[in-house]
């Protein structure tokens, strides 16, 4: 069989038609428009940057017709923004703003045959204003990405047939299935497999979680390894991702006080510059001899570098900054007042419950009467087989107990639970019980010397107890703990080495049991037995003694203490709806390390701002100083002006680092 040299034959070539290359050009053309659309402000900057470096040229060159009109060309590209903006400021609000006074100023300049000095002017406002531009882009880029986590469509069961359909489509109850290494697409509970998902996206975590039946599942997160069924608990616009996106950017839209204050005091201030410029190009003529021409010339120059720009950027791009470097670690800020406050904090509120401890008590201690191996595993083999059918958080604690040293449970019969006090019943034909000290006594049932010492020495550490007796004999007792959160001391000891005065635990608990936990936290007051409405009386005392408290709850029971407090700081917020609504800054997961962070972040925040204010102020007044003395010129008073505004802005772009200050590293670090 003859082989063929295919690389002989003619190959054909593909012709174009003039309809397929008009489509092309079409669509390049489209984009093009709509990138310049997208960045017009750099588009325009980079014009009229072109436009007056060929003015220049031509000026050089001794073409003063054609250099005129590119510098007016370049004043119109460059100033297209500031005008619009200053117009629409002077038309609706009938007010003077920056955009407006750099304007006048250029043309000012212009009209006195200064055309070089005032396109400076415009390109360098024109070039900050990009830069301002840039910067808040920067900031959102955080928000686009979480926008970008939630895949499109997902598989769904449907009739018993995998389906693909459209994200929007998950309706609550819903079987999805998610495949190793794809996204989350919605909120949901683990109903079959086993896998460890990667929840840094929303939580900040850099370790991937053990998921298994039961587990809660979030969108955006990716699943490692393992297939999983994921039941569907929400449709996708009220996922704790979609919730987080609004909840950020609502909070970039907030403004803190001070930034009100300082758009307040600009537009004031905007009318006084225009007041003093008029005085700046009347008076000097009058008393100083100057030249009209000179006296104009000063008062453009006056209106420049005594215009309040850099004091105007010096707050905005830190605070978004801040609010983007939290969201990025897990903690969200609800606005710029609250980022504002946290970086003033004196005194921190923890609750206790779910906050400093885990949240579910633990069998600490298991004493039995005749002591040894066996005598321990009896103890927790009658109360364990009692307690496994019951719901009381106790019980669940007692079976962990038992199951963790392999003790085997029987099934109880006749079994009677008395609410709040215990259980009786009858275990392998006996009669049994399990309950507190006076269920015991009720029953009939007389503590030996050995356990009523015990009883004694477990109840002064604040452990709450549980006697287990058979056949009318008491066996021994068992003793309960909400155990403290391993991070818990060295968290409250970063906050006091951060300078926070005192850190104050408040528990619905005894005071024993609210005093051990608190020692061991290493908190420096404690209030115990409280109901909600008492940390709130509690909170607002401490606000009234000192200047900012924050409150740290879990969302739910504490949610009128978080509402009270300076800022309400809710920890879980991955598992709280309550959190995300009541609290000003929730820790979307359960890690307190982050709150030190959130701390660092919103002082380093603050840093950066008042450097901002006291350097823009600092430059106004060298410039102003510089003027009356007739040491700069126009294009170096706006080199100046408008040097310093860019370089507060990229200051407050700082914030979006972390901070590296001595203890302050992420709470990824951290954990590594």
């Amino acid at each position: 069989m003859d082989t063929l040299d295919r690389s002989a034959e003619p190959v054909e070539e593909k012709s174009v038609s003039p309809a397929t290359l008009f489509r092309r050009a079409g669509g390049a053309a489209s984009a093009l428009v709509g990138l310049v659309r997208e960045h017009q402000q750099a588009f325009l900057t980079v014009l009229s940057f072109l436009l007056i470096a060929a003015g220049w040229a031509a000026e050089r060159w001794g073409s003063p017709a054609w250099a005129i009109l590119l510098y007016a060309g370049g004043f119109v590209a460059g100033g297209y923004h500031s005008a619009r903006e200053g117009l629409t400021t002077l038309i609706r609000e009938r007010d003077l703003d920056v955009d407006l006074l750099m304007v006048v100023a250029a043309i000012g300049a212009a009209s006195i045959g200064y055309w070089a000095d005032g396109a400076v002017l415009i390109l360098i406002f024109a070039f900050s204003g990009t830069l301002e531009e840039y910067a808040m882009r920067r900031t959102g880029r955080d928000i686009a990405a979480l926008m970008t986590l939630s895949p499109e469509t997902a598989t769904v069961f449907k009739d018993g047939r995998e389906v693909e359909v459209p994200v929007q489509e998950i309706r609550p109850g819903d079987l999805v299935l998610v495949r190793a290494s794809e996204r989350v697409p919605v909120d949901g509970v683990v109903v079959e497999g086993h896998s460890a998902v990667d929840e840094a996206s929303i939580t900040g975590e850099s370790i991937p979680k053990e998921k298994s039946p039961g587990a809660r599942v979030f969108a955006g997160t990716i699943n490692g390894p393992g297939v999983l069924k994921v039941q569907a608990a929400s449709s996708a616009e009220e996922t704790l991702l979609a919730r987080l996106i609004q909840l950020v950017q609502e909070a970039q839209q907030e403004k803190p006080r001070t930034q009100l204050f300082i758009e307040r005091f600009e537009r004031r201030y905007a009318r006084f510059v225009v007041a003093a410029s008029l005085l700046v190009g009347t008076l000097p003529p009058l008393v100083l001899g100057w030249s009209w021409s000179e006296t104009v010339y000063r008062a453009m120059i006056f209106l420049v570098v005594a215009s309040p720009c850099a004091l105007v950027a010096s707050m905005m791009p830190a605070v978004l900054s801040g609010i983007s470097n939290g969201a990025r670690h897990g903690i969200l800020f609800k606005g710029g007042s609250h980022l504002e406050i946290m970086g003033e904090l004196d005194v921190v509120a923890f609750d206790k419950t779910g906050t400093l401890t885990h949240g579910r008590p633990v069998v600490t201690d298991v004493v039995a009467l005749d002591g040894g191996a066996g005598a321990r595993q009896r103890v927790l083999q009658i109360a364990g087989s009692l307690e496994r059918w019951s719901e009381h958080p106790l019980a669940a604690a007692v079976v962990a107990a038992a199951e963790a040293e392999r003790v085997p449970l029987l099934e109880p019969e006749e079994l009677q639970e008395t609410p709040g006090a215990g259980l009786a019943g009858k275990v392998a034909g006996a009669p049994c019980l399990v309950g507190s000290v006076d269920f015991a006594a009720r029953s009939g049932i007389e503590l030996p010397g050995q356990l009523r010492q015990a009883v004694e020495e477990l109840e002064r550490e604040g452990k709450a107890l549980a006697v287990v007796a058979c056949a009318g004999r008491a066996l021994g007792v068992l003793a309960f703990q909400d155990t403290l959160r391993e991070q818990a001391p060295r968290v409250i000891r970063r906050l006091k080495e951060m300078g926070v005065r005192k850190v104050i635990m408040l528990t619905g608990d005894t005071q024993r049991s609210g005093e051990a936990i608190g020692a061991k936290a290493g908190c420096d007051q404690v209030y115990a037995s409280l109901l909600p409405e008492d940390k709130v009386r509690i909170v607002k005392e401490l606000s009234a003694s000192h200047r900012r408290v924050a409150m740290v709850g879990d969302g739910v029971n504490d949610a009128p203490a978080l509402a009270s407090a300076s800022v309400g700081i809710a920890m879980g917020g991955a598992g709280s709806d309550v959190a995300l609504e009541t609290a000003d800054v929730v820790l979307v997961s359960d890690d307190l390390e982050k709150l030190p962070y959130a701390i660092a972040l919103a002082r380093r925040v603050r840093r950066i701002v008042k450097q901002n204010i006291v350097f823009s102020l600092s430059v106004i007044a060298l410039l102003v100083t510089a003027n009356f003395m007739e040491a700069i010129s126009l294009p170096v008073g706006v080199i100046g002006h408008e040097g310093s505004t860019v370089l507060v802005i990229l200051n407050g772009l700082r914030a979006l680092c972390t901070p590296r200050a001595a203890g302050e590293r992420a709470p990824s670090e951290q954990a590594a």
